[in-house]
């Protein structure tokens, strides 16, 4: 088990996963999103609900490898894979409207679905959100996501790329909240420890390139799973209720949002995380050839994997079939989860 510390007692915590899920192909979920018509720079391409039929190999991954976990929260519009087997004691269902405000909804916007998530019925405080493309692909245990109740993340500063399709503007929006409620200054001094861990190897030279200057100008996102505490969520609603809702009222995602990174940024420079090794997971954009992936995943190189979807592959059946060949190769076998 995780822990926490409630005065001076170390007490047993318990972790659930959340993680959000969209089948692109249902015609009553299309039909929906066909009567909202997006605003010119709202995002609403393929790219960001088409279904990679990986889904299975996420419930493998964390049964053989996170058997720990307490529960399994599933967030979807209404839909639910024809395999999955609902009826699994670990697993719960949720639907938007179970812990959206319906003033939000519906939604096409993963960040309120996100953003939101403080409000699942049951949640515990230390939950693990992952996206439909983010895995456990190696043994894990309880302190891999926390440590003496405090979420593992890695700490390093960056700089913000704004590009086409960038998420630039999302993470200025992050970084705009940030700066209005916290001094750099006053961070590094209460932090400093956690800020300069050696854990974060060669991030460490990005940290002190940029520490000279007086703003946090942008922070080092790892793309992986978030470890989050649900405190966090509860008082970053507090304190900034207007972006927030501004955000939700979008209904697809804008350049003017805010996302969940704002709650890891915000745990960041509150110091409530633990340091994370930086060897721990990576990040990769699927392209037309994946040879790297696949030897990472079957070698068991890291923990934690993103597959990022990439909209100018040349062949996205194949490289799918490829995707998931790969996948079965490690998690040949039926979880719990599947019928």
């Amino acid at each position: 088990m995780a822990y926490q510390f409630i005065g001076k007692c170390m007490i047993n915590s318990d972790i659930d996963f959340v993680i959000i899920w969209v089948d692109g192909e249902d015609e009553k979920w299309l039909s929906e999103k066909r009567q909202y018509t997006p605003e010119k720079e709202s995002d609403n391409r393929e790219v960001r609900f088409r279904d990679w039929g990986n889904l299975r190999y996420w419930f493998r991954g964390v049964e053989k490898y996170a058997s720990f976990v307490r529960k399994i929260f599933f967030v979807t519009w209404g839909h639910i894979p024809e395999w999955l087997d609902i009826s699994n004691p670990k697993l719960e269902i949720v639907n938007h409207r179970d812990y959206i405000p319906e003033k939000y909804l519906p939604t096409f916007n993963s960040h309120t679905i996100e953003l939101n998530l403080h409000r699942i019925k049951g949640l515990s405080e230390h939950f693990v959100y992952f996206n439909d493309d983010m895995f456990v692909v190696s043994p894990t245990k309880p302190e891999d996501y926390f440590r003496n109740g405090l979420p593992l993340d890695i700490f390093a500063l960056n700089t913000i790329y704004f590009g086409k399709d960038s998420v630039g503007h999302i993470i200025g929006s992050n970084l705009s909240v940030i700066n209005e409620n916290f001094k750099k200054k006053d961070c590094f001094k209460q932090n400093r420890r956690k800020y300069l861990s050696p854990k974060y190897g060669k991030h460490l030279v990005r940290t002190m390139l940029l520490y000279k200057w007086h703003y946090f100008q942008g922070f080092y996102n790892t793309h992986l799973a978030s470890n989050f505490l649900k405190s966090t969520f509860e008082e970053v609603w507090e304190k900034e209720t207007e972006i927030l809702d501004l955000t939700c009222s979008c209904k697809f995602r804008s350049p003017t949002n805010v996302n969940q990174w704002l709650m890891k940024y915000w745990q960041l420079v509150t110091g409530r995380f633990a340091p994370m090794s930086a060897r721990a997971g990576k990040y990769f954009k699927v392209r037309n050839k994946n040879r790297g992936l696949r030897n990472d995943v079957l070698s068991h190189k890291y923990k934690f994997i993103c597959i990022n979807d990439n909209d100018k592959l040349e062949d996205f059946e194949k490289t799918r079939e490829e995707i998931i060949q790969m996948f079965e190769a490690i998690l040949p076998e039926k979880s719990g989860f599947e019928r």
